[in-house]
């Protein structure tokens, strides 16, 4: 007992001393009474958690105030998010109400809150309770934008302690962080948080390629300092010669950006040139900070030799998550290409802290890309009736990583994503305008509505008043603005149709003296396996269900039960589980409890024995199995987590499992025969496909091959690379080869 009660002191030390330092990183952004306030919430968290623990064993109140320390340190917020950041779980996990929270800290702390406490009770099985949870926080987004940057904080510091979580639980998270979370630290400018929450998924999804690149880059690490340093000092020389007060230092890129530049150029780590960037950091006042900035541009191209197609201008065209600053990729001293990026402290403290640092600054930026998006957020919340995952995917869409620039007739700017189409420019001017847009004069020259749009385009809108939005609109725009005022405009006209179909089925019930009611409603809809009581009264108005259909359900004599559409969906899954009986199955184990259950390979990644896999439940075809870097799989698992299972391989039988090899090298007489012989002979392993290109002496492959598991491809791959004249042998998922 007495062991115990020396723990029990060391932790409430260990509690003290972090609570401490979480008072000094909140130091600078403290007011009169601040103190007393933050001290209060640590106090209520403190007790209202007090018989908790982590999963790890800690006690429950670290992760509270390390999520206040994030909230402070490395997004720089100010007391009303600290308390809140403390108080995140308060609702959720005990007795303490949203009222009892209101009462000691005031509405607007209480909102918040209620914007970071998950949604309890009932969820519509169809859509995932992760999306539910989503859109909640955004609705809250659009009175106070701290609730997401809280929320940011709270994933980041799961996500750094997802060590001690079961697998299962550590893919599903890591899948929503690098699905939703990352991409939204992203577009808030948080880039610090962004790269830190890749690396983390990537750790848990892609382990082995993590740990790979983590201990390439460490090997490295003594030889790269020596490189930045050599690189750096002349630079600082001239600069400060000049009169220019900066700090240079080197980064090394992120694992997941490292992996990313390997997968889309094909080539091995030790390819990657650009593994790290230099920064120049000036201290500038605010009238000399473009003028600071171009002429530090020029000493450093004056010194090294510059990449002319590497010039990226992000000061006289910001971002519109507010980021600041002039990109170059330069030659450097060992022939060795180099990333520079320069800007100023103000810029920099912008692309670190982003959002919380873009209202410091607001009264001496001009920029306002970030309000634009909060008031677009504000514009996709205001359409009450779309479904969450679709929103959730309009959403993830309008993260945009990249945006173009293009110009009214008039010369105003406008800022689209990539890809956007005459048809979004239409909407983003005015919802009429797109709604009545026939097509769009693109530097003077007509275009139809699906032309996608370049950078520094000026866009004339042609507009009719017979025009109506139409369905195929959906598969060409790309912005959540002009998505949502086409599927509600369509919605519209779907619910005029509705209404003449529900007055045609009174009569035709009436003729066929079927009382018309509630239930009976739905049990049509049910019968006609429609989604809504709106769908059937459509499907009648349009002539899909006739008087045929409406006798043949008179007499059905099956017994429609009144289930709601979600307990029907729950059921399906439920049943699916239970009732697949194994048949020969015994390479995969399925579920908490392991067992044998009867599954089909996704065609999307075609994972073989000793890949990290899942299982996917599906509504119609069973189990699917996927690898766990699938390029659908954090999509699956982000938004349909309560359908994954755990899934993994036995060693019981020698099947063979398709996989494709690309191979490239240099051509040679007889290539293509050493390597079938490599493969049919050497190896016993037969071939389904191979596809050869050679073009001015380099060859390129595709084959697909049959294997037993990764032991058995790692080694075909490895005795591949040895024949003469290859240079580069690797797997792809059948999606790729698709494209």
């Amino acid at each position: 007992m007495k062991e115990l009660l020396i723990d029990l002191e060391v932790e409430k030390t260990e509690i003290l001393k972090r609570y401490r330092a979480l008072l000094r990183a909140c130091k600078s952004t403290m007011q009169k009474g601040d103190k007393r306030m933050i001290r209060k919430a640590f106090d209520m968290a403190l007790e209202s958690h007090k018989d908790m623990r982590r999963k790890s064993g800690e006690p429950y109140i670290y992760h509270p105030i390390a999520v206040a320390q994030i909230a402070a340190e490395e997004i720089g917020l100010g007391t009303t998010s600290i308390v809140c950041a403390l108080l995140h779980d308060v609702v959720e996990d005990t007795d303490v109400t949203l009222d009892d929270i209101e009462q000691e800290f005031g509405k607007k702390v209480a909102k918040i809150i209620d914007g970071l406490t998950k949604i309890s009770g009932v969820f519509d099985t169809n859509s995932s309770l992760q999306a539910e949870n989503f859109r909640k926080m955004l609705l809250t987004l659009a009175d106070d934008v701290r609730v997401i940057l809280i929320k940011l904080a709270d994933r980041l510091h799961n996500m750094r302690t997802l060590e001690s979580m079961p697998r299962d639980k550590q893919l599903k998270i890591s899948s929503e962080t690098i699905y939703l979370y990352a991409p939204l630290a992203h577009r808030l400018g948080l880039y610090a948080i962004k790269s830190e929450l890749e690396d983390l998924s990537m750790k848990y999804m892609e382990r082995e390629t993590y740990q790979f690149i983590k201990n390439k880059l460490n090997e490295k690490k003594t030889e790269r300092e020596k490189f930045i340093r050599d690189f750096i000092e002349p630079v600082k020389k001239v600069l400060n010669g000049q009169g220019l007060d900066a700090d240079l230092f080197g980064r090394p890129k992120s694992i997941h950006s490292i992996w990313n530049k390997m997968k889309k150029k094909s080539v091995p780590f030790e390819e990657v040139y650009d593994l790290f960037a230099i920064r120049v950091i000036l201290d500038s006042t605010p009238e000399n900070e473009k003028s600071d900035c171009w002429k530090a541009y020029s000493i450093v191209t004056d010194l090294y030799r510059p990449n002319p197609d590497r010039l990226r201008d992000w000061i006289s065209s910001p971002k519109a998550n507010g980021y600041e600053s002039l990109h170059t990729t330069v030659m450097g001293p060992r022939g060795q290409w180099v990333e520079v990026q320069i800007r100023t402290k103000r810029m920099n403290e912008i692309a670190e802290k982003g959002f919380a640092a873009h209202w410091k600054y607001k009264e001496s930026s001009t920029d306002s890309g970030l309000d634009q998006w909060v008031q677009k957020v504000r514009e996709m919340l205001k359409n009450p009736d779309s479904n969450a995952l679709e929103f959730l995917d309009d959403f993830k869409m309008n993260l945009f990583s990249d945006e173009i620039f293009i110009f009214t007739p008039k010369g105003a700017l406008i800022q689209l994503p990539l890809s956007a189409t005459a048809l979004d420019f239409a909407f983003e001017i005015h919802t009429d305008v797109g709604a009545s847009c026939i097509g769009a004069k693109v530097n003077h020259k007509l275009v139809p509505l699906s032309y996608k749009l370049q950078n520094g385009d000026q866009v004339e809108i042609i507009t009719s008043s017979k025009q109506i939005p139409k369905e195929d609109w959906l598969s060409f725009v790309v912005t959540a603005k002009a998505k949502s005022k086409i599927k509600s405009a369509l919605k519209e006209e779907k619910r005029k149709i509705a209404e003449d179909g529900k007055e045609i089925l009174e009569r035709k019930m009436k003729s066929l003296k079927i009382t018309y009611n509630s239930e009976n409603i739905h049990k049509l809809s049910y019968y006609f396996k429609l989604g809504s009581t709106q769908d059937l009264f459509f499907n009648i108005a349009k002539g899909i269900i006739d008087m045929k259909d409406l006798r043949e359900y008179q007499l059905s004599e099956k017994v429609v039960e009144n289930k709601p559409q979600d307990r029907i969906e729950n059921e399906q899954l439920q049943g699916l589980l239970r009732n697949i009986k194994a048949k020969d199955s015994d390479m995969l184990l399925i579920g908490d409890d392991m067992q044998k259950i009867d599954y089909k390979l996704s065609a999307c990644c075609n994972p073989i024995p000793g890949d990290d896999v899942f299982g996917f439940i599906t509504v119609g075809d069973g189990i699917k199995i996927h690898r766990t870097n699938c390029p659908n799989a954090a999509k699956l698992m982000a938004n349909y987590g309560y359908r994954v299972v755990k899934a993994r391989w036995t060693n019981q039988q020698e099947l063979a499992f398709l996989t494709g090899l690309r191979i490239t090298g240099i051509d040679d007489v007889g290539l293509i025969n050493k390597l079938t012989t490599v493969i049919s002979h050497d190896f016993k392993v037969n071939m389904r496909s191979i596809t050869v290109d050679s073009d001015n002496g380099i060859f390129e492959g595709s084959i697909m091959v049959y294997v037993n598991d990764t032991q058995h491809l790692e080694n075909l791959i490895k005795r591949l690379k040895t024949v003469n004249g290859v240079t580069a042998v690797t797997r792809f998922d059948a999606i790729e080869k698709a494209s």
